[in-house]
């Protein structure tokens, strides 16, 4: 469970509950997203990457084709449960462990990067950034990855947005725009920017996939009672068959900023 003031107004959520719609309809992240990371020299071979708030796995399986060793880290048990599963279906190698990002607990210098894609948002942030300067190894990279759909550019992204927020006012997943990715200040002490990047991308769907995409987003699976959830579903679907093709695509913006560990020997 989770509460912040700054997510949902305060509104309680729970990414367990959305754990089987998540395992299902949230690995969207095409090969662009993960090309770009390998190409930016990390979760590369000779790597020991850990994956907070790692979810279902979608990264650490997505990702361990180049040759990284990954660990995952969720702090909800459900989503931890479907990323072993997913892993062992793909003979994946992938440990993972319980915990929320701020209280996993590695030894000093044990990883060369450690990753968070689409759950930065989530973290303490002033806690966070000592916590992971501590596991990483002298001069390791900090991963912070993001994408999100853009509303204003899709008739099809707006209006099922607009239906999350009827069923769920206090939802604040939505209207996102481009933005830069910038470092937090509580991080300039310890992290330098290494690399930053930006860029769009057009995600396929179906109706039956971006139905479970928008249907596994905080504001649905993850905040509402069953009765509201399968009353949206019911209304989301009838929604998408009344205006969208059966395929088609959703513009999508990235973000990838790779922050590097300032420290240069290994503290003691």
């Amino acid at each position: 469970m989770a509460v912040n003031k700054d997510i949902d107004n305060g509104r309680n959520f729970d990414w367990g509950r959305a754990s089987e719609d998540y395992a299902k309809y949230r690995d969207i992240y095409p090969e662009e997203f993960y090309e770009k990371i390998a190409g930016s020299g990390v979760c590369i071979q000779g790597q020991r990457v850990l994956d907070l708030g790692t979810g279902t796995g979608v990264l650490p399986r997505n990702m361990a084709r180049f040759g990284a060793s990954f660990t995952g880290a969720d702090i909800s048990e459900n989503q931890i449960r479907e990323a072993r599963r997913l892993s062992r279906e793909q003979n994946l190698d992938i440990e993972y462990v319980v915990s929320s990002a701020e209280k996993v607990d590695f030894p000093d210098n044990t990883f060369d990067v450690v990753t968070a894609c689409q759950c930065f948002m989530y973290f303490d942030q002033p806690v966070i950034f000592p916590h992971i300067y501590r596991m990483l190894k002298p001069g390791g990279r900090f991963v912070i990855l993001f994408l999100a759909w853009l509303p204003d550019e899709s008739k099809i992204a707006m209006q099922s947005e607009d239906l999350v927020l009827k069923y769920n006012p206090s939802w604040t997943g939505g209207r996102m725009q481009r933005h830069e990715p910038v470092a937090p200040e509580c991080a300039r002490e310890l992290f330098d920017v290494e690399q930053k990047t930006a860029f769009d991308i057009d995600i396929p769907f179906t109706r039956e996939s971006w139905n479970g995409r928008i249907r596994a987003c905080r504001g649905v699976d993850a905040s509402l009672p069953d009765v509201p959830i399968m009353e949206f579903d019911r209304e989301h679907r009838l929604l998408l068959e009344n205006t969208a093709p059966e395929a088609f695509y959703i513009p999508h913006y990235a973000t990838i900023l790779i922050l590097k560990a300032k420290r240069q020997e290994p503290h003691r």
